[in-house]
């Protein structure tokens, strides 16, 4: 309850998206635990993804647009069926991440991909990256309730307001 509520407040406060990006990624880090945490926002108008917040900005630095891939697993899982994705392993991360030598070198087997939805389509994820077996099913209630909060700052995102 109490990372809920340092997220809520730090919603609520000035300097969103990234007082609400940050506070998110402090909440999941003792919730439930990440090495690499990152927002990835969809902009479906204009057909590009983004990676907006990483917590490992040095090491996984958010990029400019990129197409979206919708012939992709993340794209047919997490963005239509709003479902979420869980890497367990060295070998998921390879299948799953066209840029696994990076995500590996900074010691992350292991990966769930939980969608921010909002008014029927999903706006972006939550992506968080650990060791091999770290995410299990039983984590998704919880990040779920931690997704929803990520609505108000992708939409801000989405609308061209980051200051």
């Amino acid at each position: 309850m109490e990372a809920l509520r340092h997220v809520a407040a730090a919603l609520a406060a000035p300097g969103q998206p990234m007082a609400g990006l940050a506070a998110l990624d402090t909440a999941l880090a003792s919730a439930v635990g990440h090495r690499l945490f990152t927002v990835l926002v969809l902009d479906e108008a204009r057909d590009v993804s983004r990676r907006f917040y990483s917590n490992r900005p040095d090491a996984y630095p958010v990029s400019g647009e990129k197409p979206i891939r919708r012939e992709s697993e993340f794209y047919r899982l997490v963005v239509e069926q709003g479902a979420p994705r869980i890497c367990r392993d060295r070998a998921d991360i390879i299948r799953a991440f066209p840029d696994h030598p990076l995500i590996l070198s900074l010691g992350c087997e292991g990966a769930v991909n939980v969608p921010v939805h909002w008014d029927g389509r999903t706006l972006g994820a939550i992506n968080l990256l650990h060791d091999a077996g770290h995410y299990t099913e039983a984590h998704l209630p919880v990040l779920s309730v931690f997704a929803a909060l990520a609505v108000a700052p992708i939409l801000r995102i989405l609308e061209g307001r980051t200051a």
